[in-house]
């Protein structure tokens, strides 16, 4: 089985040891991903547009995509995110799990782990 590693350069990946995806046996693994913005929805829409960069380079779309996790240290703040996310999955909504929990730093609201099947 061959494994392709996808980095997106971001400033946690070479800190921590990590990449953006992994490629491996048909599946495309999204590491969780933060985004950039001043509240959780910018930060939802920046998320995603990695996550999207990241599944277009493994040959995926979020159309792909079989399982998500959202992290929100306030569960409060994931309903502003509904819209977005519904738009961006559209008529094909993956598996889904929200974690209220800490995350690496005290400005990021939101991160965003998927799990996708590459297209045959």
């Amino acid at each position: 089985m061959t494994i392709r590693r996808i980095s997106s350069g971001g400033e946690f990946e070479a800190k921590v040891g990590y990449c953006r995806a992994v490629v491996a046996g048909g599946w495309v693994h999204v590491a969780g991903t933060v985004g950039q913005g001043d509240d959780v929805v910018q930060q939802c829409r920046s998320a995603l547009e990695i996550i999207g960069k990241a599944l277009s380079e493994a040959g995926a779309s979020f159309a792909d995509v079989v399982r998500v996790t959202y992290m929100l240290p306030d569960r409060a703040e994931f309903a502003p995110c509904w819209p977005i996310l519904a738009d961006t999955f559209g008529p094909n909504p993956p598996a889904a799990t929200m974690i209220e929990c800490g995350l690496i730093d005290p400005k990021y609201r939101i991160e965003i782990e998927v799990t996708a099947l590459l297209p045959t």
